[in-house]
């Protein structure tokens, strides 16, 4: 499990590598395989974006790309991918996979655009920056991510959104996620169990989470908890250090607050390493 989530995080940290901005005098150029992007493509608020339906079709000219004006969600649908885009969600749904990223899908003058950093994954697609481009080479790859059904573990997915739920139902879909690096922080650190649902359940020090203690964990997690999991065990972190977190209006003066350093408060629970 430890080598697993690892293994995850790195491949995630990846991206960071790779520049996503550019100045307004120097626009972001993208290629598939070698060939100039025919979408258009947007940079905002430092992420870089194409439109989607246009990626789809030059990845994949067989592509059926639908819009539901009622939802407003945009499906991509190829041999090798369901692919579903809502706008103004900071995540997109693949092979039933949650791709998230920190800057939200968005609609402009009838296009709807993503961070190319999700559809690039979503397509099971390479990319690379390029100095000599001036922006992103991306090359066509398996032409679907896989399945989130062979991907996920259910039992990971079980435990991880019960506590999600219990812990952090009120929260914001970020204050959820970043519940769920607490628990994966912890099965990566030699000071905890490796599994997370020995880490929830841990004792060696006291009761580590009250839903363990108080039942509240076995009740039904809530779809978004489920989906912040997923978006968890996908790799993606708010911090890879953050081992502890607390209400600190439900809990002043805690012992985290007093032993830990801090990193910050997302809705109401402040974390720390």
């Amino acid at each position: 499990m430890k080598r697993f989530i690892a293994a995850l995080l790195v491949a995630f940290s990846l991206l960071s590598v790779i520049p996503l901005t550019a100045a307004a005098s120097s626009p972001v150029h993208v290629t598939v395989d070698g060939v100039p992007f025919s979408g258009s493509v947007q940079v905002k608020n430092n992420t870089t974006y194409v439109g989607i339906r246009k990626f789809a079709t030059d990845l994949d000219p067989s592509a059926s790309v639908t819009y539901n004006a009622d939802t407003r969600t945009l499906t991509v649908k190829t041999s090798a991918l369901t692919l579903i885009c809502a706008d103004g969600s900071s995540y997109i749904v693949a092979n039933g996979r949650y791709l998230y990223y920190d800057q939200p899908v968005f609609m402009k003058n009838g296009t709807m655009y993503a961070p190319i950093m999700q559809l690039y994954r979503a397509f099971g697609a390479g990319i690379k920056w390029s100095d000599t481009l001036g922006g992103f080479a991306v090359t066509r790859g398996s032409g679907g991510i896989a399945a989130g059904s062979s991907y996920y573990r259910s039992d990971e997915v079980l435990w991880l959104s019960r506590i999600i739920s219990a812990e952090a139902k009120g929260e914001p879909l970020r204050g959820k996620i970043a519940v769920g690096n607490v628990i994966l922080n912890r099965v990566q650190d030699s000071a905890f169990p490796n599994t997370i649902y020995s880490v929830i359940f841990d004792k060696k020090y006291g009761v580590q989470f009250t839903p363990a203690a108080n039942g509240t964990v076995y009740q039904t997690p809530t779809e978004e908890s489920i989906i912040a999991a997923k978006i968890c065990l996908e790799g993606y972190t708010v911090s890879t250090g953050i081992l502890y977190f607390v209400n600190p209006t439900k809990a002043p003066g805690s012992w985290a607050s007093k032993n830990r350093a801090y990193f910050g408060k997302i809705g109401n629970h402040a974390f720390y390493y």
